[in-house]
């Protein structure tokens, strides 16, 4: 059994916010963007994990691949995959950075209701959720979501 079935992305509420009006308003395929090359290379499934003050599993979505590049030529590609409102928000978000990561995916779905970080922790085995995400297996994925 594969023991990178998922990855899961930690998000702030802010960008899941954008991203699920986004999703409900029919939009398909996603980019999440990351400041640095951080971040799945191959998984089956993304699991979004909104952090502070909520810490609990809001949603997944279905990896199609991770880009790593310069930061033009990524939002020139794909910024409108993104749930940054313009280059300006991009830019000021990448804080200076030349490169980019961008995780792209399909399928997004909430979950209600959402999973708490008591339940993650105890499944994963873990006290704290790594700040870069973490990879899980198939039998974790299914016992989250």
């Amino acid at each position: 059994m594969s023991k990178r079935y998922a990855y899961i992305l930690m998000d702030n509420e802010k960008w899941w916010n954008r991203l699920c009006n986004q999703n409900r308003a029919g939009k398909k395929l996603h980019a999440f963007v990351r400041k640095s090359a951080v971040g799945p290379k191959n998984a089956k499934i993304l699991v979004f994990y909104v952090t502070h003050p909520f810490k609990e599993i809001r949603g997944y979505g279905e990896f199609v691949e991770r880009i790593v590049g310069d930061a033009e030529e990524l939002w020139n590609t794909y910024g409108s995959e993104t749930c940054l409102k313009s280059y300006k928000e991009y830019k000021d978000f990448l804080q200076g950075r030349s490169e980019a990561t961008f995780i792209r995916f399909k399928n997004l779905r909430e979950l209600s209701p959402s999973i708490p970080a008591s339940v993650i922790y105890q499944i994963i085995g873990i006290r704290k959720m790594p700040q870069g995400g973490r990879y899980i297996n198939k039998k974790t994925t299914h016992e989250l979501i």
